[in-house]
């Protein structure tokens, strides 16, 4: 036997193995927090598990990758299996689909059709889904950005769409202007809610911010997502250091110490840039 016909074996065992567990959790007599589970209550844990095995990839460390993408093949096992168990379809039913499609959106492979470029297989896929398929031709580029993508991530790609029919800044200097007056105008909405106490127009005017800092950052080609992400991690690296050094100090982490704490921040911050190679 091969190795290709080895590994696709061993995967079919592993799948089925798989497949037995999850049956064995949703039983009668299985585990009470399995049994409890529905597609719904399933859905925050798919987006958690998506973005931790982004992050393990982002890390480079292929024994994360390995567990982080087990974890998601659980919760894309499961929740078939729980449509299978009220007769809605069954978890080969999702797979076979699947693989048909995969087929039938690849003649370029499978069959006698022609794609020798990325592009040229992109504009095949869409044609296929809408003369082939029968899918309804959008109505708008952005109905092929899905409502379910948080926040960040579903600006970015609005506004790529946007950009990419034509329909965006043509300087940096317009980009940057926007964004100043976003802020102008959030600090004048924030002014408004202090008197009148009325945070509608405050909210409305903050995510005009942000949306004006994502178009900033895509239009700079900078992935928004990324940013932040190194933010994040900047952010909670300081902190910890914050935390580390008014334990050492023998103070509390409260408002009253708040100088104290923006000294080791400062510190925190010192420190990282004498550790940046020149």
């Amino acid at each position: 036997m091969d190795s290709e016909s080895s590994a696709k074996t061993a995967a079919a065992e592993a799948f089925g193995r798989l497949y037995g567990i999850i049956a064995r959790l949703r039983a009668p007599d299985g585990c009470p927090w399995d049994k409890e589970q529905t597609p719904k209550s399933l859905r925050g844990n798919i987006v958690e598990e998506a973005y931790e095995l982004v992050e393990a990839i982002d890390e480079g460390d292929t024994a994360h990758v390995c567990e982080e993408a087990g974890d998601l093949y659980l919760l894309a096992t499961m929740i078939p299996y729980i449509y299978e168990e009220s007769r809605d379809f069954s978890v080969a039913d999702s797979l076979n689909g699947l693989c048909d499609k995969l087929i039938r959106r690849h003649p370029h492979v499978f069959g006698d059709a022609e794609a020798s470029t990325s592009e040229a297989v992109l504009k095949q896929w869409n044609e296929i889904k809408e003369k082939v398929e029968g899918r309804r031709k959008k109505d708008s580029l952005l109905d092929d950005v899905s409502r379910a993508m948080p926040p960040l991530e579903r600006a970015y790609k609005i506004q790529k769409k946007a950009a990419k029919a034509g329909f965006d800044w043509t300087s940096s200097v317009e980009v940057w202007a926007k964004a100043r007056e976003e802020l102008a105008e959030s600090e004048r909405a924030c002014e408004e809610a202090a008197a009148n106490g009325d945070r509608t127009a405050l909210e409305e005017e903050l995510g005009d911010l942000l949306y004006s800092t994502v178009n900033l950052a895509r239009f700079l080609k900078v992935d928004p997502s990324l940013a932040l992400a190194a933010a994040n991690e900047k952010f909670s690296r300081r902190f910890r250091h914050v935390e580390k050094r008014m334990a050492g100090s023998g103070k509390e982490l409260c408002a009253e110490n708040m100088a104290l704490m923006d000294a080791f921040w400062d510190e925190a911050k010192v420190e990282e840039r004498a550790k940046k190679p020149i």
